[in-house]
């Protein structure tokens, strides 16, 4: 093997490894029969969301997360793989299982979450139902502001019956 070729194959290497520590979730699916039209739509919409799709070869991929300590994630390297980095536990979880429902020939095949924990596709349709981080943010303030808002009811329906 050439010097250029191993050089190019560190750096693909690199990039999956800081990709994946700059990302919450690493997704891997299948591709293989979308069209040209369709791939390209399916990265309009992953970056909308702030989500980076890339396409690697499973044995680089595979050594990167051997660097990172991730043997189990060898088991979802087969056949033709498209590789989603997102910022956000859920966006590119639910963005991806959106686009798999209308197009049969996307197929999720696990992915790594938090930067530890290997879930399969059962596991990543479950994290695409989860709402976002603002979603979750919205939902932790109106369960902090409830009882507050009850007493204030409460305070203010004692004054008006006096």
């Amino acid at each position: 093997m050439n010097q250029k070729s191993i050089v190019a194959k560190e750096a693909i290497v690199k990039e999956v490894i800081d990709l994946t520590r700059d990302h919450e979730a690493l997704i891997v699916f299948s591709y293989h029969g979308l069209s040209v039209a369709q791939i390209t739509e399916l990265r309009r919409l992953l970056r909308a969301d702030g989500n980076v799709m890339g396409v690697y070869k499973n044995s680089l991929v595979e050594r990167a997360a051997k660097e990172l300590g991730h043997e189990g994630l060898h088991e979802f390297l087969t056949g033709p793989n498209a590789f989603l980095f997102s910022k956000d536990v859920s966006s590119g979880a639910k963005v991806l299982t959106r686009f798999a429902r209308f197009n049969e020939v996307v197929e999720i095949k696990g992915g790594l979450f938090e930067g530890s924990r290997i879930v399969d596709a059962a596991g990543i349709r479950d994290i695409s139902r989860l709402p976002d981080r603002n979603g979750m943010i919205s939902m932790f303030l109106s369960v902090l502001n409830a009882p507050i808002q009850k007493f204030a009811a409460t305070v203010k329906a004692v004054a008006e019956n006096k």
